[in-house]
């Protein structure tokens, strides 16, 4: 099952980052990344998340893990020894960097940054999110103050 479910939303998201980087820019293709993609992948999120914590699903488990939660390092990595729980952690990755692709793509269109100098910060963020997006800020600065931070 675990296996399966990161087939779906690795595919998922991989078409999503697909049609935002080499579709067109419309308002309809921004709405099917945004719902078809990002919405999916968390509502994909949200049901695993739900069923692992009212413990329906057992995510299997490797045994003297400990108890899984948020508080502690312990617990975190609790929570990820195990298949269910990268599946899930993972989907949140995926929605969130898809987002966050999403945003820079419209915000770099809004600024009239274009696409060939967007494919980089896109790229950075499919591949490590966080780097991705520091990066398009730093960017971004000189023309979000020239047109008034908009």
């Amino acid at each position: 099952m675990w296996n399966a479910l990161f087939a779906a939303t690795n595919l998922l998201a991989v078409a999503g980052w697909l049609l935002l980087a080499a579709g067109p820019r419309k308002p309809a293709v921004h709405s099917l990344i945004m719902y078809l993609g990002v919405a999916m992948l968390c509502l994909t999120y949200t049901v695993m998340f739900a069923l692992f914590l009212s413990g329906a699903v057992d995510p299997g488990r490797v045994a003297g893990a400990g108890q899984p939660g948020f508080g502690s390092i312990e617990g975190v990595r609790a929570f990820f020894a195990s298949d269910g729980g990268v599946v899930i952690g993972w989907t949140h990755y995926l929605a969130f960097d898809l987002f966050t692709g999403l945003w820079i793509a419209s915000d770099a269109d809004n600024k009239q940054f274009g696409r060939l100098v967007q494919l980089p910060f896109l790229l950075a963020t499919f591949i490590a999110g966080p780097v991705g997006l520091l990066a398009w800020l730093i960017v971004r600065e000189r023309r979000a103050r020239a047109k008034g931070r908009g």
